[in-house]
């Protein structure tokens, strides 16, 4: 059955850290409320995943769950369905959450990190919705809301937190090797395979968008060989904080009044006469 999309101001693009609770239904929250489940939606780049509108006292939040990726779907179609729905929703702030694999030796499992830049190593280059826009990735990563991520995680987290650091982000489903772990040393921090396209996309229908990320893995040939129990581990026992730690989030910013510079820097493209001359022109 396919549903009128609601006018929502938030948004949740779960990963792995939610993927293991019914987010936010298993929370004790008393002032989250499920308004409806199992939400589809026509778009143009086929049939949207579900989504769950929820609300976090006034505010209404539309979340989908693993990036939207499932089976007989390309990652780049799923992420074009998920993010015309946002823009059709009206949304303004965009939270994400996602295990991650470490790059910088430093880190080890269950550390969290809210990254602050990012390096596009996907092939996934022209993921976009329609092309209007210029877009400038300088402060690709809304400062504002990583600000209250950060905070958030300070109050239901006594690990270590890194309030800055470069996510890579590569093509899955498979993890990297060692020589692709070798080669982003020194210019990443963590790697994972999520964080783009969305972040252009999110720039594009002039939305704010952040990540939370958790360790979950060593990238391969670091110090240690990881253990996959650790990483079950950590999906099933950390989900319930992840979630709180989004819902705080979005108790504390405001999807009316943006502090930052996100919408700013998402510009009406200077080559449009040209497409539309050569589209003349037929």
């Amino acid at each position: 059955m396919n549903h009128e999309i609601p006018k929502v101001p938030y948004a949740i693009v779960g990963g792995s850290g939610t993927l293991s609770g019914d987010f936010p239904a298993c929370l004790p929250d008393s002032d989250v409320t499920i308004l409806e489940d199992n939400l589809f939606f026509d778009t143009p780049y086929g049939k949207s995943p579900a989504f769950r509108l929820f609300s976090v006292g006034e505010k209404r939040v539309l979340a989908c769950r693993m990036h939207g990726w499932r089976s007989g779907v390309t990652r780049a179609d799923a992420s074009r369905q998920v993010f015309w729905v946002f823009r059709e929703a009206g949304v303004k702030r965009i939270l994400s959450e996602g295990g991650v694999g470490t790059v910088n030796h430093l880190l080890d499992p269950r550390d969290f990190m809210v990254p602050d830049d990012y390096l596009d190593l996907s092939n996934r280059k022209d993921v976009m919705l329609d092309g209007r826009y210029l877009l400038i990735m300088r402060e690709a990563l809304c400062p504002e809301l990583r600000q209250a991520l950060i905070y958030a995680v300070r109050q239901r987290f006594d690990g270590r937190i890194f309030d800055r650091g470069i996510y890579a982000v590569t093509d899955g489903r498979h993890f990297e090797s060692p020589a692709e772990i070798a080669m982003l040393k020194g210019h990443a921090d963590i790697v994972g395979q999520s964080i783009a396209p969305e972040v252009y996309l999110a720039r594009e229908i002039g939305a704010c968008y952040a990540g939370l990320y958790f360790v979950v893995n060593y990238g391969e040939g670091l110090e240690r060989v990881w253990s996959h129990d650790t990483m079950r581990d950590i999906f099933y026992d950390d989900a319930p904080m992840i979630g709180e730690i989004l819902l705080d989030t979005i108790r504390r910013v405001d999807a009316g009044k943006r502090n930052c510079n996100c919408l700013s820097l998402r510009k009406e493209t200077l080559l449009k006469d040209v497409y539309q001359e050569e589209s003349e022109k037929g």
